[in-house]
């Protein structure tokens, strides 16, 4: 079952420093043992909220607003899509993921269509 692996609340280090380079090679562990296992689909980080633009559309009229909908401290950073057996391998590898130790890991499954 594909499960996202959605990254919350992670600090963004310069570039060029010691954390960055850390972060970096922690991940590309993370991500190796996850290809190893078979169970990496995609992944990636995402530019910070100052970037974001929100769509609404409420009675045919759109409206579009520069930065996130929601107003809270952890921002959504990035994501993983992983293909696991089941909830217990994708929490067992959301634990394992470096950006849990300093943020928060939603799991969620992905909703098949039919």
């Amino acid at each position: 079952m594909r499960y996202m692996l959605l990254v919350y609340g992670c600090a963004r280090h310069p570039e060029g420093s010691a954390e960055l380079d850390a972060k970096r090679t922690a991940v590309a562990e993370f991500e190796e043992l996850c290809e190893e296992r078979g169970v990496f689909l995609a992944a990636d980080p995402l530019h910070g909220t100052e970037t974001a633009t929100t769509v609404r559309v409420r009675d045919g009229e759109t409206m579009v607003v520069d930065g996130p909908f929601a107003e809270t401290r952890e921002q959504l950073g990035g994501y993983y899509l992983l293909d696991c057996r089941d909830l217990d391998e994708a929490m067992e590898l959301a634990a394992r993921c470096p950006m849990a130790a300093e943020g928060s890991i939603e799991i969620r499954p992905v909703l098949e269509r039919a």
